[in-house]
């Protein structure tokens, strides 16, 4: 199931050869298709408001009449993060061992160097001021 999820290069691929494929269809327009399409040198025109009908404009109310309630929020929450989750690219398990195993081998390198200085500095710190107690 994991494959499935991913993509492969392929699929990069053949994106980046479709927005390209678009770029150069948009950029081959003639002058009369380019002022039919809207980018010619027509005048350029302001879309109107939308209005009541009493020329005031009108507002919209979906989110006034709309009142969600608790658990209403919690449901969307849930759906919400089960769409994200969907999108999300799990990784495969021979990967998920690779990187769990380079992760153990970087903090036991970290934890090696950081006990290496902290002995180095007990030492130098004995050194500089003295071991009183020891006989």
């Amino acid at each position: 199931m994991a494959e499935s999820n991913r993509r492969g290069e392929d699929a990069a691929a053949e994106h980046v050869e479709d927005v390209f494929d678009d770029a150069v269809d948009d950029d081959a327009l003639t002058d009369d298709e380019d002022a039919a399409v809207g980018g010619g040198r027509g005048t350029a025109t302001k879309a109107r408001p939308v209005t009541d009908g009493k020329g005031a404009r009108a507002v919209k109310k979906a989110d006034a009449t709309e009142k969600v309630g608790f658990f209403g929020r919690i449901g969307r929450f849930v759906r919400e993060v089960v769409a994200e989750l969907r999108k999300v690219i799990w990784p495969t398990r021979n990967e998920l061992l690779t990187y769990t195993a380079v992760v153990l081998l970087f903090v036991t390198a970290i934890m090696a160097i950081v006990t290496g200085l902290d002995y180095l500095y007990a030492k130098g710190v004995l050194f500089v001021f003295g071991d009183h107690n020891a006989k």
